[in-house]
């Protein structure tokens, strides 16, 4: 069968934005103080002979993406911009049609062999790994996506249904959704407002008096109560150092106090926190131990936590640590661990609760795994890479036909509140938070709503 609506990708153009970061921002055991970020305008021509052009872009977050401290930063990047660039130029050469999901995922084993090559071409210590490569190819689908919708005049999230693909889900996950597709798990239109989590990074001022001449003097807060103050969120991701449980305790305490008592100020009451220990907790017993302590320390902050991330190393096979006890106190999502659909199945298998969705491993992945998760009745967040512009709306608009835990993470009003200024002009009501919340008021209803 070949339908009307196939597109096949005619050109793809990658630019890259570097912007500096506002403060720095602290994860893990990374400082990070820049963002370079990649976009990418697709061309396609439907089978019905209708153009269609797209965009997509995403943040070359390596400093995450491809934490190993044997290839130095700028090679890092490096290796990223030209796997982006080549997986741009092979993809214009392919001339097949097809639906954008079944392009990505059809050419993602190509996508790993171009990633190896260009390990080998800049003599990397350490080959790119598979989260760097989605990272670097996540902004090509995002664009091929958006132009599949603008090239039939629809929604690209209306687009991954019966009538505009010809292979079920089946295809990708199994018997169990024989005749199942994305938008049987998919809301039917864009929610109107979605709550953001605030990040406090593990640099970030708590409060108005710990502000000191060396924090910037640019008219956007600093400290974690003045961000409460101007824009009422509620949602707070908390970065934890992962190594140090007493810093960990003090510090989402610290967070929950804060939190509570400025809301109070403002005649808001309830929020609610998220952990993040970036991979650095050494074994799920030292979740454990954090959790437990966190409970006796603050039984406010322990209550009010709906699930932490990630706290230990992303690589699940290397130790296959068992989560089920973690799991039981509160749900854990894996991040950084879950790269593909098989990773997927392992987490499920050792005891993760749910997953942290994001679409810098790519808008086909997520869509596929959002329909698992939908499925099988598992938790799921949506965070990101620190995205600005078009990345942030992309992210907003994913949220809003997705049915995640609590909204979703945007914090680079925090760290890059100037960058992209068209697109935060274009985009108003997403990128500004009142009351905690962004409107999804300009998203089009036609692509990926950019």
């Amino acid at each position: 069968m070949n339908l009307e609506t196939d597109i096949k990708v005619l050109a793809l153009q990658p630019e890259f934005h570097k912007d500096p970061l506002r403060v720095p921002l602290k994860f893990g055991a990374v400082v990070v103080s820049e963002s370079t970020s990649l976009t990418v305008k697709a061309t396609v021509e439907a089978r019905s002979g209708k153009d269609g052009e797209g965009l997509g872009s995403i943040p070359l977050a390596h400093e995450w993406a491809f934490p190993d401290p044997n290839v130095p930063p700028d090679q890092k990047l490096q290796a990223m911009c030209l796997i982006a660039e080549r997986f741009c130029s092979m993809l214009e050469h392919e001339g097949g049609y097809g639906h954008p999901i079944d392009i990505y995922m059809n050419n993602r084993p190509r996508l790993y062999r171009l990633a190896k090559k260009v390990d080998e071409e800049l003599g990397l210590k350490t080959p790119m790994p598979r989260l760097g490569t989605l990272v670097a190819s996540s902004a090509i689908d995002a664009s091929i996506h958006d132009a599949f919708g603008h090239a039939n005049g629809i929604s690209s999230y209306d687009g991954c249904g019966p009538k505009y693909m010809e292979r079920d889900l089946s295809m990708y996950l199994g018997e169990r959704f024989r005749g199942r597709y994305v938008t049987d798990y998919l809301r039917r239109s864009f929610s109107e407002e979605l709550p953001i989590f605030h990040l406090v990074g593990g640099l970030d001022k708590l409060r108005r008096g710990d502000v000191d001449a060396n924090d910037p003097r640019d008219g956007f807060p600093v400290s974690l109560d003045d961000w409460i103050r101007r824009d009422g969120v509620f949602c707070f991701k908390v970065k934890l150092r992962g190594n140090d449980v007493d810093w960990d305790v003090q510090r989402t305490k610290d967070v929950a106090e804060v939190a509570s008592e400025t809301l109070a100020d403002i005649g808001r009451k309830g929020f609610y926190l998220s952990a993040d220990a970036n991979e650095m907790n050494p074994n799920p017993e030292a979740t454990l131990e954090y959790l437990r302590r966190l409970r006796g320390a603050s039984p406010l902050a322990y209550e009010r936590l709906l699930y932490v991330e990630q706290p230990t190393e992303r690589d699940l096979r290397r130790h296959m640590f068992r989560m089920n006890e973690v799991a039981m106190m509160k749900p854990v999502l894996a991040d950084e661990g879950v790269t593909d659909l098989e990773a997927f199945d392992l987490a499920l298998e050792l005891g993760w609760s749910g997953m942290a969705m994001k679409t810098c491993k790519s808008h086909s992945t997520s869509l596929l795994h959002v329909a698992k998760a939908e499925e099988y009745g598992i938790p799921y967040s949506i965070q990101d890479l620190t995205c600005p512009g078009l990345a942030l709306v992309h992210s907003a608009s994913f949220t809003a036909r997705t049915r995640p835990m609590m909204g979703f993470e945007y914090n680079s009003r925090q760290y890059l509140p100037l960058a992209f200024p068209e697109i935060r002009e274009r985009h108003g009501a997403v990128f500004n938070v009142k009351d905690g919340m962004i409107r999804t008021t300009t998203l089009n209803r036609i692509g990926l709503g950019f």
